[in-house]
């Protein structure tokens, strides 16, 4: 009898072994060409460094593509603009300022030992070129006011000398009074528009902390040493900056708009000026006090 089976058998593997033929061709030609890009083509399968922000995507220079299949360089993203200015300047001086005494201390010898020279009082200090330190120069027309606090300032009183002379802050910023000297002070700022008060603070003794709601120009003494003043100057808004020993001021991160910039001395009153701040534009800006000779 014909065995059918075995016939189906024997048929299946003639198929199979007919559709193995192009198979084991098809393999080998892949792994000819593979060869030969491995030969001829030695970077294809390099790692490439990442490209610069900016410059085309070179996958030409692997040698696997024409140039011409290569993308456009990537565009950058311009830097936003400046949207704000800012104000700079100098604070001078023109005359003759009044003589000034040095300070006598020697009622108080611990404070005394801190100076090799009688030091002098900082109602007036000037430097080279007629500049004008401790002016205040602020924002009075033209800013938003700012009500929320800021970080703390300190008060020391070392050497029978409020530091910093003049010290300025914000609205409802606090300061921190502390005495570094080995003698008691008082702390008495003679305020008009906020709540004037006076306080004692003995050496060793912790800091104590004040801050005002209103802006106002208020001037400090000790009542034990006459000779210590000095100035708190609380300003509505954050612009504002006390000129250094060379009589320059920056007022940055103005918005663009009409503003009217004051300055304040102590001693020679105050000045104020209109000025028009654009974006990414620092405007120059100066004031020139009459120094009275009194």
């Amino acid at each position: 009898m014909f065995d059918f089976a075995a016939a189906a058998s024997v048929s299946r593997e003639a198929e199979t072994a007919t559709l193995s033929v192009p198979r084991v061709i098809s393999a080998f030609f892949l792994c000819v060409m593979a060869l030969a890009l491995l030969l001829y083509v030695p970077g294809a399968f390099a790692q490439q460094a990442p490209a610069p922000s900016g410059s085309t995507v070179a996958v030409a220079a692997a040698g696997l593509f024409p140039a011409a299949w290569t993308t456009a360089p990537l565009p950058s993203d311009p830097a936003s603009p400046p949207s704000e200015g800012t104000i700079a300047g100098k604070v001078t001086f023109e005359g003759t300022p009044a003589k000034s005494k040095q300070i006598d201390m020697s009622p108080e010898p611990n404070c005394a030992k801190f100076y090799t020279s009688p030091p002098m009082p900082e109602g007036v200090v000037t430097g080279a070129n007629n500049s004008l330190q401790n002016v205040v120069v602020y924002v009075s027309a033209g800013a938003p006011d700012e009500t929320s606090g800021a970080p703390v300032v300190t008060l020391r009183q070392r050497g029978c000398r409020y530091n910093p002379h003049v010290l300025a802050l914000r609205v409802n910023q606090e300061i921190w009074v502390q005495n570094d000297d080995s003698v008691t002070h008082t702390v008495h700022p003679m305020a008009r528009t906020n709540k004037e008060w006076n306080r004692s603070q003995p050496p060793g003794t912790p800091p104590f902390a004040i801050k005002y709601d209103k802006p106002e120009f208020i001037r400090v003494r000790c009542e034990l040493h006459p000779w210590m003043r000095g100035v708190f100057a609380v300003m509505k808004n954050s612009h504002y900056a006390v000129t250094d020993d060379s009589g320059s001021f920056s007022l940055p991160a103005l918005p663009p708009g009409k503003y009217t910039i004051t300055a304040w001395h102590e001693t020679y009153g105050e000045i104020s000026k209109e000025v028009v701040i654009t974006a990414g534009e620092t405007s120059n800006l100066s004031f020139v006090f009459k120094a009275k000779p009194y």
